[in-house]
């Protein structure tokens, strides 16, 4: 079974399409849901500035991917993919199931700003899996980055949605970088128990510190 690719994580707020900046209209929200929620407590996890990367496991063999099927994986950063996520590590984990993907980050040396989190390599940073058509829950992945000796997205907050705009907009620190000066890119906030909306949409959002420090 193919892998497919990581579902869009939706903005808060629209933007204002008209205008050259395309600056957020605050207060207008993209989903209903995210303003009925907004006051419920969300857990927020640090957005790494990175590349999308999937890792895939049909039972057999281990494949991988980028944000879409034409997207190119930097040759130092598959290297990196295909020395960590062997099908001897994958097999042993994932033993009865026939398909397993892992979400996550690719990041470091010649990726984005990669150079603050790794100055001299590449890494992969897991923030989602899915095993056949379960969403996994965090203890599980915290033991998925564990065997593979990975990172997990680092929690670094929880609250409702307009705390977690007051902690992003004031910027912090990346608990991933080396660079102990990098501020983080954001956060992307989950209700405290994950949902869906009537179209099976899963509801996660992304604050940027860029969107509102303009």
């Amino acid at each position: 079974m193919k892998a497919k690719t990581y579902h869009k994580i939706q903005s808060l707020f629209k933007r204002d399409m008209q205008s050259e900046s395309k600056n957020l209209i605050i207060g207008d929200w993209t989903m209903p849901e995210f303003e009925y929620l907004s006051n419920n407590k969300w857990i927020w996890t640090e957005k790494v500035d990175g590349t999308n990367i999937r890792v895939h496991w049909d039972g057999e063999k281990v494949s991988f991917g980028g944000r879409t099927d034409r997207a190119i994986i930097p040759k130092h950063l598959l290297e990196f993919l295909q020395k960590t996520f062997t099908a001897d590590k994958m097999s042993e984990l994932f033993q009865a199931s026939t398909s397993a993907t892992l979400f996550g980050e690719g990041y470091g040396v010649k990726i984005q700003k990669g150079h603050n989190y790794i100055p001299d390599g590449v890494g992969f940073c897991l923030f989602d899996a899915r095993i056949h058509h379960w969403w996994i829950l965090r203890n599980f992945l915290e033991e998925i980055a564990d065997k593979f000796s990975v990172p997990l997205t680092p929690v670094v907050g929880e609250g409702t949605l307009q705390e977690a705009i007051e902690f992003v907009s004031g910027g912090f620190v990346s608990q991933l970088a080396h660079n102990r000066d990098y501020l983080a890119e954001g956060v992307v906030a989950r209700p405290a128990v994950e949902l869906k909306t009537r179209s099976m949409e899963r509801l996660i959002t992304k604050i940027k510190y860029c969107d509102f420090n303009r």
